[in-house]
């Protein structure tokens, strides 16, 4: 099991679902960890410190930043975990919609990894991005959702890059259908039937299985490893 003894790790979109579950996996393997999201979390989990967080506002950035430095005195990790995800096809995606989803899932990821960089580039550290499965391809029916990550994999890439030589990994995962409220809510039992059915698996993943792939990238056992993706979907775009 990969360990995080006194690491301190930055989790956005913690409090709940993906980032709920990669707060407690990390705090178990031994990290500090600051959960930051604009709710409240799900359920205290100690060993973390909770903080609002507009992953949009570079001034949120700067504030959360500033509390693993003075509280922690450092930052070695960063999970962008944070994101919105609403269904649409081109021709029904307003610029509103399109707008708001790269403000959240690609400008948060990339305030989080400038901003991050910026403090971990004299010791080193890793930031893992949360993209997804439908970002290998196009995806009929996710156009806005679709592009952003795809843009998550592109910055993970290109910052995987430039980041090297300060000894910051970046990596990225991409999940598929996780059994979290924003992804299986809005299924009928026929829907999650037949999603199940077209994933090898037979089966949605779950939260902790994510959380364990983002220790996992976090930690020693990866320290070659920068620029890759690891597709978590239970084989379907194998």
């Amino acid at each position: 099991m990969s360990q995080l003894t006194d690491r301190v790790i930055v989790v956005t979109g913690g409090a709940g679902g993906m980032g709920w579950a990669t707060t407690r996996t990390l705090v178990e393997r031994g990290a500090w960890v600051i959960a930051t999201d604009l709710r409240e979390s799900q359920e205290p989990i100690e060993g973390a410190l909770f903080v609002r967080h507009d992953v949009t506002s570079e001034d949120d950035w700067d504030r959360v930043i500033a509390t693993a430095i003075d509280r922690f005195g450092k930052l070695d990790g960063l999970v962008n975990n944070a994101g919105i995800g609403e269904l649409a096809r081109l021709l029904d995606t307003s610029r509103e919609l399109f707008e708001n989803m790269l403000s959240v899932n690609q400008m948060g990821t990339f305030f989080g990894m400038r901003k991050a960089a910026e403090v971990m580039k004299d010791k080193g550290g890793a930031i893992v991005n949360i993209a997804s499965c439908v970002a290998t391809r196009g995806v009929g029916g996710h156009f806005p959702y679709t592009v952003s990550k795809w843009a998550v994999r592109g910055m993970t890439k290109c910052a995987a890059l430039d980041l090297a030589p300060y000894g910051i990994r970046v990596n990225s995962i991409n999940p598929g259908t996780i059994e979290t409220p924003m992804m299986v809510a809005g299924f009928s039992e026929e829907q999650a039937a037949q999603i199940k059915n077209s994933i090898p698996m037979g089966r949605f993943g779950q939260p902790h299985e994510i959380a364990a792939v983002s220790a996992f990238l976090l930690s020693d056992e990866a320290s070659y490893l920068t620029g890759t993706e690891i597709e978590a979907d239970g084989g379907i775009f194998a």
